[in-house]
């Protein structure tokens, strides 16, 4: 067989990889997607979906697919109790519930940022879908059950071997690029890849089982249950219930059950326990679980000390690895797959020079480290609210029994506690409601032009996001009205498109911004927003996070980021145009 020559090998079909492929194929570059195992996650693994990754599948044609299979988020809550059931004087009794994710009281400030809302769905049933599109998209491109077993670089791209495992046969790829989506377990030892930050934190195991819980989960609301009882061991008190689907609410069939674990603790691996320890947190001595596997996850806040090598860029667990509290590792990895996508698109399609690739790590891994410390903050905090609750991991039975009897009393010292602990457990919104985490993060350097300005304060508990235009900052939502309503967001499309957005007096940087693009041979949508525009800001929430006066006007990457803004009009837009365009593509 000859060498099948590609423009990019994406070597991972993970969320990761998967998202890559989708996002290239609607940017027209063709790529192989290769993935050792036959098939995608058999393990649930991480669930949640926050705006910012439903953004991207939205803009890329695949949301409506996960939504349609993920758990509603309209009255999304977390409980922290102490059993499922049981009848004794401290079973089943609430601790403190959450609206989190986006539900019940948090609907509407998640609705006012964003055109997504959140949604909850198991990896082990997102990966199939997103195959699916990625599939749909670029037939016989995407195998699995094909390893990769060595590489060579060079100046000009990357030589590749990879095993077809079903066939026992080699193939022989030559792409320009690779995008190593692979968990960091073939590229990183041979890259020298320094993973920084602690490893070793816990070992935290997961149980994949069917039951009936419906005798006993409390509505269709509750995502997680964070169990709370006197028996408990370990941060993240006595266990964690999800529910995992296929079907949500108080009828879902399968869950899983997270313990954790010091590493050093030998009861880790006796899995033997595991359904009489379920059994006895759930307080269901009958339960008959079907456990599908049983899966260990050790914990670190891991960063790589580099993004880009050259010719073979690394994204997704490859590059962060941390702790799960909060869901920032999937969903980071998906945003790394779409920063990086439109850029290898405007380099192999001649739109960029090389330097844009850079501006990749530039971008990401300062958010990577970020999202790896805020994970790690929010699990750390669990600790606080066991202290809040006056329960000790490594107390005796008896000292924790207390402390609970104490807290439910009907007494004044019952009535401080449950006050004390109410304060603490509002701590806990940085992991249920950090809307600014998800869609707050910004690019310093990058595929951008500063314009000087501060960015705007962000709440260090993470709760209140201020959308901005300012370069580097993702797009702000609003809803705006022409021949229907759509989002700003919309205006880039899912292909190697540009947006400038300007005021009602801005044609002439429309008009700039349309001759440079000619010019250059890019693609771009020029519209003015506002009375006498394009579009109609028919609520004002356009004119609330615009950020520029009636003659400025903003650019927005193909990733829906601020590349560039101005605030009013220019002596030259045409020259400024010019000069933007090729500074955010390094021509």
């Amino acid at each position: 067989m000859g060498v099948l020559e590609v423009p990019v090998l994406i070597v991972g079909g993970g969320g990761c990889g998967l998202t890559a492929s989708i996002c290239l194929s609607d940017l027209g570059v063709d790529h192989l997607l290769v993935e050792k195992h036959e098939g995608t996650s058999h393990l649930p693994k991480a669930h949640f979906l926050n705006q910012r990754s439903m953004e991207v599948l939205r803009q890329h044609g695949v949301a409506g697919s996960v939504y349609e299979l993920g758990m509603p988020t309209e009255t999304c809550k977390v409980r922290f109790v102490t059993s499922l059931a049981g009848d004794g004087p401290l079973d089943r009794q609430e601790i403190y519930v959450f609206d989190a994710f986006g539900g019940g009281t948090l609907r509407q400030t998640y609705q006012r940022v964003s055109p997504c809302v959140t949604t909850n769905l198991p990896q082990l049933r997102l990966e199939p879908v997103l195959r699916r599109h990625a599939e749909e998209r670029a037939p016989g491109k995407i195998r699995f059950g094909h390893e990769l077993v060595d590489f060579t670089v060079d100046d000009e791209g990357v030589s590749a071997r990879i095993l077809d495992r079903a066939a026992d046969r080699q193939l022989d790829v030559r792409a320009r690029y690779v995008i190593g989506a692979d968990g960091g377990k073939t590229f990183a030892p041979r890259l020298g890849v320094t993973m920084e930050g602690p490893s070793g934190l816990l070992d935290l195991v997961s149980t994949h089982f069917s039951a009936d819980l419906s005798e006993w989960w409390w509505d269709d609301s509750t995502l997680i249950a964070m169990f709370l009882n006197p028996e408990g061991q370990g941060t993240f008190g006595s266990g964690i219930v999800v529910p995992m689907g296929p079907t949500w609410g108080r009828h879902c069939e399968e869950w899983a059950l997270h313990f954790a674990f010091r590493p050093d603790d030998p009861e880790r691996f006796n899995e033997e326990e595991i359904v009489p320890r379920l059994r006895e947190l759930l307080k269901l001595p009958d339960l008959q679980p079907r456990v599908h596997r049983v899966s260990h996850w050790i914990m670190e806040r891991v960063v790589a000390d580099r993004y880009h090598f050259g010719r073979i860029l690394l994204a997704g667990d490859a590059v962060h690895r941390h702790v799960p509290t909060g869901g920032l590792g999937l969903n980071g990895a998906m945003q790394d797959a779409h920063n990086l996508a439109w850029k290898l698109a405007a380099v192999v399609k001649g739109h960029a020079g090389e330097e844009l690739l850079r501006t990749y790590e530039a971008e990401r891994r300062p958010v990577g480290i970020a999202n790896a410390d805020w994970a790690l903050f929010t699990f750390m905090n669990h600790a606080v609210l066991n202290a809040g609750m006056g329960i000790m991991p490594g107390a005796p039975v008896e000292a924790n029994v207390m402390a609970l009897q104490s807290y439910f009393s009907n007494t004044p010292v019952g009535a401080s506690l449950r006050a004390r602990a109410a304060e603490v457990f509002r701590t806990q919104r940085v992991e249920y409601s950090s809307i600014d985490v998800e869609l707050g993060f910004s690019y310093a350097d990058g595929a951008l032009v500063a314009d000087g300005t501060e960015p705007p304060p962000r709440d260090p508990m993470g709760s209140e996001h201020r959308p901005t235009t300012r370069p580097g900052h993702r797009l702000p939502h609003a809803w705006i009205e022409g021949d229907g309503r759509i989002s700003t967001h919309d205006l880039t499309g899912s292909d190697l498109r540009f947006a400038l957005i300007a005021g009602p007096a801005g044609r002439p940087w429309c008009d700039a911004a349309a001759r440079a693009a000619e010019k250059l041979g890019l693609d771009v949508t020029a519209v003015r927003i506002g009375a006498g525009g394009d579009y109609r800001d028919a609520t004002g929430e356009w004119a609330a996070v615009a950020g520029i006066g009636a003659e400025g006007a903003v650019l927005v990457r193909p990733d829906n980021h601020v590349a560039w803004r101005s605030t009013g009009a220019a002596a030259n837009p045409d020259q400024t145009m010019l000069q933007t365009f090729e500074t955010v593509l390094a021509r």
